[in-house]
């Protein structure tokens, strides 16, 4: 679902922790974020800060992936960083061809 209020990246609004640590979302923020009953949000601890956003992180779910894959094939984060320069050549010349060289 796309929002459909947007409201300013730079606008601030507060909200008070309640009994058992609920938190209402203001209506015109939920409104511009299309945030419905029900929906799941993300905390994410940053340091003293709090970052919650109504979609889920994946971020930390497809870096677990990949560290899972390169562990099944031994490989480092030094082995992708040294074969990239390798694979971007190969990329370019794929797409592009020799372009006169």
């Amino acid at each position: 679902m796309t929002a459909t209020n947007t409201i300013s990246s730079s606008q601030r609004f507060t909200a008070q922790i309640r009994q058992r640590g609920q938190l209402t979302i203001p209506q015109k923020l939920r409104e511009s974020l299309a945030i419905n009953d029900g929906d799941t949000m993300t905390l994410l601890q940053l340091g003293d800060n709090i970052l919650l956003t109504p979609k889920s992180l994946r971020t930390f779910e497809l870096g677990d992936q990949l560290t899972n894959m390169m562990a099944e094939e031994g490989l480092t984060l030094a082995d992708l960083l040294n074969d990239l320069p390798q694979i971007r050549q190969e990329i370019y010349q794929e797409k592009y061809g020799d372009q006169g060289e």
